[in-house]
């Protein structure tokens, strides 16, 4: 028998300036009554939501001080942090989109780098995207063990592929995390739709920290953070607010539904990437 685990996800509406951000975390942690391990999730550019691609890039080039700070706040607060996205430096005059997942003594456990980008045109404010104009796309799938079962990371525009979800699946993942800044435009006509076809399709718990409201660039997000079901029910959802949302999921709840109905064991498409 698997246990119940503790699962908070704190959903923001990131300035530009990383110090207003990591206080706004902090604050919201100290607002919460943790006495069992938990994993903390955070949203897609948590730490800056910065007006252009450079001022990302200049903000990548402070990642070291970042991620020493995430660790020290994981010890401090006896949490592990699934830290949405951070700009880190790629050496090749572009970023990555990193997803740094931490332990409760502070180690950095794995690094996610976000693997498909967002260039896209939109029927909103910003009206076009081109992430790779200055974001380097990661390449590796990242599953881990973890207190909370086996982690996949992931980051928004990812859900789109659910190629990248049934490879996380044969490496074994429990949970997967979708930490995303959704348009709105995209976000009311496509987002819990993808995010339960994942869970379904995977049979996986899937977590999903977003940016919500209006930013200081300009920019809106969609919100909604949720957690879903491996059945595809969604069992929180913050909508539009900023309240953080806190559930204790059963993952004995995954080995049911994957014994009534061993899809992984029916799929005639097996990935060769194992």
């Amino acid at each position: 028998m698997r246990k119940n685990v503790n699962i908070v996800v704190v959903p923001m509406c990131s300035k530009r300036q990383p110090e207003e951000n990591f206080e706004y975390l902090t604050m919201q942690l100290d607002r919460l009554s943790i006495t069992e391990p938990t994993l903390i999730c955070l949203p897609e550019a948590w730490l800056a939501f910065c007006r252009d691609g450079q001022e990302s890039y200049e903000v990548s080039k402070q990642a070291k001080h970042w991620v020493s700070e995430l660790s020290s706040l994981c010890q401090a607060k006896q949490v592990w942090i699934a830290a949405g996205t951070m700009p880190i430096d790629s050496g090749t005059g572009r970023y990555f989109a990193a997803s740094c997942l931490f332990n409760a003594q502070g180690e950095l456990v794995t690094t996610y780098n976000k693997i498909h980008l967002f260039d896209a045109d939109v029927a909103d404010s910003s009206k076009h995207y081109r992430e790779s104009e200055f974001t380097q796309a990661g390449s590796e799938i990242q599953v881990v063990d973890s207190p909370f079962g086996r982690l996949g990371l992931s980051v928004c525009y990812d859900v789109r592929f659910p190629g990248l979800y049934q490879m996380q699946r044969e490496l074994g993942a429990d949970i997967i995390l979708v930490p995303s800044a959704f348009t709105t435009v995209t976000g009311r006509a496509h987002w819990l739709p993808l995010l339960q076809a994942r869970a379904i399709e995977n049979q996986c718990f899937v977590i999903a920290a977003a940016q919500v409201g209006k930013h200081e660039n300009g920019r809106e997000t969609y919100g909604h953070s949720v957690i879903i079901s491996p059945w595809g029910e969604v069992l929180e959802n913050s909508e539009l607010s900023l309240q953080p949302i806190q559930r204790r999921i059963d993952l004995n709840e995954i080995d049911k539904i994957r014994a009534a109905m061993p899809v992984s064991m029916h799929n005639r498409f097996k990935s060769n990437y194992l």
